[in-house]
């Protein structure tokens, strides 16, 4: 029999990205304050002690990255993540230049031109009647929403893409950046340099010409800030969104049921949403740094330590959602955390969730019904995000 010290969570395992819920039953159970000397980290996977992570923000920073990988450690960090990877006041700062531009006002405005984007990919999706699901339209829409956003021409949009799904993407048990990855961060960091030098220039109806005229109390944004956002945006902003439609359509297929309460009209599309948040959370794993030495079940955690919280294991726990293994669209799901809580929660949690809701109720205006075929669908691999790479599909059109 495997006894606990045989057992090992290792995030860079292709094994463990195929289906992590074991695992996570296993470290919430037995190993609460989970120890991977080897990659030097410290994991934690109940809700309670997650959420609590969230809120103590001065205990679990983040400004050493929110990632293990080598490359969003540090110093340097905030350079890729922005205010995610910042402590206040700092954060509270970037944050609030930030917010100044991207307001709740502004997002709202957002949702007729996401339904006209999503148009514009939707007929030829589905026509014929079949479909890769990820290639032919969550992929797109999303991209285009973040680039519309920030100004981006329709023409540099499907490389920026291909961009983003290098740097997200790990070799199996690696756990360097590979040089793809490496190369394809810095060829977004240039396009976004660049991008921010024809702004100051000239002045266009968009989110970065709006981030370059913050100006709150004399302060303004430098380059090396605006070009921190803008690769959040397109890494963060754009992949988890894409990656929470795959997995809407996926688990959907995976429980007809579901499937079918969400055809009937039986629940809603911000219930599809939010369930499928907390069932199969596209952002699984954020990192902090703790800043004091502390105890907790019992174990004594040193000053220093990476910490894993592992919100894909939050989302399960049964201490707080019954029966979490059911997929089930008509619970509720106000503690999940998908989004994150405290301070550093998401600021584009309500545009993830607005453009969800769109491109379903759109697509769901032309399909009735849909198979996706499992033997060649593909997931992404990677330590933070997960979700399919590819979802060959067919659908029946109304």
């Amino acid at each position: 029999m495997t006894t606990l010290s045989e057992r090992v969570f290792d995030p860079y395992d292709y094994a463990f990205h195929e289906d992590p819920y074991p695992t996570y039953a296993w470290l919430r159970d037995e190993a609460p304050v989970y120890r991977n000397t080897e990659l030097g980290f410290v994991a934690l996977s109940q809700h309670a002690d997650v959420l609590n992570a969230f809120r103590e923000a001065d205990l679990y920073s983040s400004a050493d990255g929110v990632s293990l990988d080598p490359a969003a450690t540090g110093p340097q960090a905030e350079r890729v993540m922005s205010f995610l990877a910042m402590d206040d006041p700092k954060h509270f700062r970037m944050r609030s230049l930030v917010t100044k531009g991207f307001t709740p006002r502004r997002v709202a405005a957002l949702e007729e031109r996401v339904r006209e984007i999503t148009h514009a990919h939707l007929n030829a999706a589905v026509e014929g009647g079949t479909l890769d699901f990820i290639d032919d339209l969550a992929g797109k829409v999303p991209m285009d929403v973040v680039s519309e956003l920030l100004g981006v021409p329709d023409a540099d949009r499907a490389e920026l893409r291909r961009l983003a799904d290098l740097v997200v993407h790990r070799e199996d048990g690696v756990t360097d950046v590979p040089p793809a990855a490496a190369a394809a961060s810095l060829q977004l960091i240039v396009y976004y340099l660049e991008l921010i030098a024809d702004r100051r220039t000239h002045r266009h109806d968009d989110l970065t010409s709006a981030l370059i005229d913050v100006d709150v109390d004399g302060e303004h944004l430098t380059d090396e800030e605006l070009c921190g956002f803008l690769f959040l945006m397109v890494v963060a902003g754009n992949e988890t969104t894409t990656k929470l439609l795959g997995n809407m359509w996926w688990w959907a297929h995976e429980h007809p049921s579901q499937k079918a309460r969400v055809l009937s009209g039986g629940v809603s599309m911000m219930q599809w949403v939010d369930e499928t948040l907390r069932y199969d959370a596209s952002s699984q794993v954020i990192a902090r740094t703790l800043r004091a030495d502390t105890i907790l079940h019992g174990e004594e955690l040193l000053a220093g330590e990476r910490v894993l919280l592992l919100i894909g294991s939050a989302n399960r726990d049964p201490r707080v959602f019954a029966s979490p293994d059911v997929y089930d669209l008509g619970r509720d799901t106000a503690d999940l955390l998908s989004f994150g809580n405290g301070r550093h929660f998401c600021l584009g949690a309500n545009l993830a969730r607005l453009e969800a809701k769109v491109v379903m109720e759109e697509l769901l205006n032309l399909v009735k019904d849909w198979d996706v075929d499992p033997a060649r669908s593909e997931r992404v691999h990677s330590v933070n995000v997960r979700g399919f790479a590819h979802l060959p599909s067919t659908v029946v059109l109304r």
